[in-house]
């Protein structure tokens, strides 16, 4: 019979050193877990050189093939105009990276090894999302150095600090989302087919042309896309040119840049901790 845990590992260690709060100990499991996750990178470059190598791709592949194909409403370089839509795209579909790297360790029991230790349930799923946040500074920096070379030229300054904010924003709130549905999607083959559901959402916004130029409905759906607007905010913020328009969601697209991902993150970081806490051992 397994004798119980009240007092005794990790925890009962703590007690017989130094004593510290619980939220210290939050951080300490939380940082714990983000070294876990850069630990498995360094192990496995393969995956971490196709995540990164990924948004080198897409930035090459899109700005060359429809560079000049494509009109800017009001003037203006399409490349100017496709590469902040393009950071915004990546920072939209690590998501579903995050997703199948929770199921992934959920379905080999690594969770369920996580829950029989003697650590807060918050650190598991904050340490993932730290974790993404780390990749997704360096899969940015990657794709900002590559439009470079490609020719796109932003504007320095606070303006491009707050837009690089504004992208790690808005994936800091999907990263929830994505923890959220790696803890209920059943398998990583699964979790891959979340590609299906996200890459029309991604098509139906403002990321690579204006909605001025879809039909009607199609342009107010593409309008009111959370991920138009921080795509908006962005060319704003780089100087890039933008969606030109009278509605309110466009002549509000940097507060509206902030709002939607405070949504997601409101609405799915409490979903998955929860989920965690009430999963099966």
């Amino acid at each position: 019979m397994e004798a119980p845990r009240t007092g005794g590992g990790r925890r009962g260690a703590r007690r017989g050193g130094r004593s510290h709060g619980r939220l210290y100990w939050t951080l300490a499991d939380c940082w714990n877990v983000v070294r876990r996750g850069l630990t498995h990178y360094k192990r496995q470059p393969i995956s971490i050189l196709w995540q990164l190598g990924f948004p080198i791709l897409s930035v090459l592949l899109y700005g060359y093939v429809f560079g000049n194909a494509i009109q800017v409403p009001g003037g203006g370089d399409y490349k100017e105009f496709l590469m902040p839509g393009m950071f915004v795209m990546t920072m939209a579909l690590g998501f579903v990276t995050t997703a199948t790297v929770v199921v992934y360790d959920s379905s080999k029991g690594v969770i369920d090894r996580f829950r029989s230790m003697p650590m807060a349930p918050s650190a598991v799923v904050a340490g993932r999302g730290g974790t993404d946040l780390i990749v997704a500074c360096a899969e940015l920096g990657i794709m900002m150095v590559t439009a470079y070379g490609m020719g796109w030229r932003p504007d320095g300054g606070i303006g491009f600090v707050q837009a690089f904010g504004l992208l790690l924003w808005l994936r800091f709130a999907l990263i929830w989302v994505g923890i959220w549905l790696g803890l209920v999607v059943p398998s990583p083959e699964q979790a891959g087919g979340l590609f299906a559901v996200v890459f029309p959402v991604t098509m139906v916004s403002s990321i690579y042309v204006s909605p001025q130029l879809m039909p009607d409905w199609l342009g107010q759906v593409a309008l009111w896309n959370p991920i138009s607007s921080t795509a908006s905010a962005a060319r704003e913020l780089f100087g890039a040119p933008g969606v030109t328009g009278n509605s309110w969601v466009e002549r509000h697209a940097l507060l509206m840049a902030g709002v939607w991902p405070l949504i997601l993150t409101v609405v799915f970081l409490p979903l998955a901790v929860r989920r965690f806490k009430r999963l099966s051992r």
